[in-house]
């Protein structure tokens, strides 16, 4: 079998081969606990489903790790506010460890409860930022014992000067620019390992606060995985800051490369007043699932609308599309009902399937091969559905 990727890192495909034979290690980024999510945020975390459903069909073994955000800064500016601090503002409750981890508790909880209704496979490690601190803190005594930090009055930062391949991902253009910036930092590009806050926090060698947003990703990965794993997910917009950042510290750290293989999601877009624009909590223009079920729509049915699109291709939604999505899905659905069970899976088919799984996860073409068979007048009723139903081994559509 031969899988390749379009990996971010070169911006190139290349054929993968895992670390070690017969298994593959992934790292995920995961939501910041702090509201729900919305239907823009799922495109990534079924991409992570599709990456393990498919290397499992492959008869791969796979450790599949995802953080939960319950701590630190929550979003790409360094000095941003804390998306945590924000949902506590926003539910009327007072600044302290214990509601932040009530808060977190409970997304946490609805976070689990919406993958579930995709059909997005749990994680096998779900680590909370907030229960790997020493780990946090360790990696940053690394690069600290390295020189490659520096301290301010308000954070521990790294120190990108000292970096000379730091960017590797690209995509460093007004991203970097735009930062918003302390006096205090040396670079707009450096960024927080370590917050400091007099008032709340836990305690480190450089006071009381928070790690950064970046270093848990990079300390809990490692911690699960290895210094070096295979893959590493996430949405696009994670690529010029946050991930730049992980391959900064942890290649830094550990003096060896850190994810083999970098694949990023495309956005969910809606349309605004005429333009197209990114559905995201800070535009006021998200959707959550439940949102989608009150108007009537099966959560499967969304998860079928984002398998018609390569996760590489922007996705423009409206409720139009979803009905048409949504139809569709049935017809499959009464298709599968309708045909008889004892048959076999025809390895023709199976075999055309694979090949455009193995081609970048293109799940377009992949149900395009589904419909294909459903309509093939030579395969019998039997055969048909075992095959559809092996397809949906993959494809996660609970047929």
């Amino acid at each position: 079998m031969t899988i390749r990727f379009r990996n971010t890192l070169g911006n190139k495909m290349e054929e993968f081969s895992p670390l070690s034979r017969g298994k593959v290690g992934m790292y995920h980024c995961g939501p910041t606990v702090y509201d729900h999510i919305h239907i823009g945020n799922l495109r990534s975390f079924l991409l992570a489903d599709l990456l393990r459903r498919t290397f499992e069909y492959e008869g791969y073994e796979v450790k599949q790790v995802m953080n939960i955000t319950d701590v630190g800064i929550g979003g790409n500016n360094d000095e941003g506010e804390d998306k945590i601090l924000l949902g506590l503002k926003r539910e009327g409750k007072t600044v302290t460890l214990e509601n932040m981890r009530e808060l977190t508790q409970f997304y946490t909880e609805r976070f689990l409860e919406d993958i579930a209704k995709v059909n997005i496979l749990k994680p096998h490690v779900l680590p909370r930022a907030s229960e790997h601190i020493a780990e946090q803190i360790e990696l940053i005594k690394k690069l600290a014992d390295k020189g490659l930090t520096y301290q301010t009055s308000s954070a521990v930062y790294f120190d990108t000067s000292k970096d000379a391949h730091y960017g590797r991902l690209g995509r460093l253009g007004r991203e970097i620019e735009s930062r918003i910036e302390s006096v205090e930092k040396k670079n707009p590009r450096d960024f927080a390992l370590w917050k400091k806050n007099d008032f709340i926090g836990f305690p480190s060698p450089w006071g009381q606060g928070f790690p950064g947003w970046h270093i848990e990703c990079s300390a809990m990965s490692m911690k699960y995985l290895g210094p070096c794993f295979d893959i590493h997910t996430g949405g696009l917009d994670l690529a010029p800051v946050h991930h730049n950042n992980e391959i900064a510290q942890s290649e830094n750290a550990c003096d060896c490369t850190f994810a083999r293989f970098w694949l990023h999601n495309e956005f969910v877009n809606v349309s605004d007043l005429g333009e197209s624009r990114k559905m995201a909590k800070s535009e006021g223009n998200h959707l959550t699932l439940k949102t989608l079920e009150e108007r009537g729509f099966s959560p499967l049915a969304y998860r079928y609308f984002l398998l018609m699109a390569h996760y590489r291709t922007p996705v423009q939604f409206s409720f139009e599309s979803l009905e048409a999505a949504a139809n569709a899905f049935e017809k499959l659905q009464k298709l599968v009902h309708s045909l008889p069970d004892g048959g076999s899976i025809n390895g023709a088919y199976r075999k055309m399937f694979k090949e455009k799984l193995e081609n970048d996860l293109n799940t377009a073409q992949a149900l395009a091969i589904l419909w294909t068979l459903a309509k093939d007048k030579d395969i019998s009723p039997e055969d048909k559905k075992a095959t559809i139903l092996n397809f949906d081994k993959v494809l996660g559509l609970g047929l």
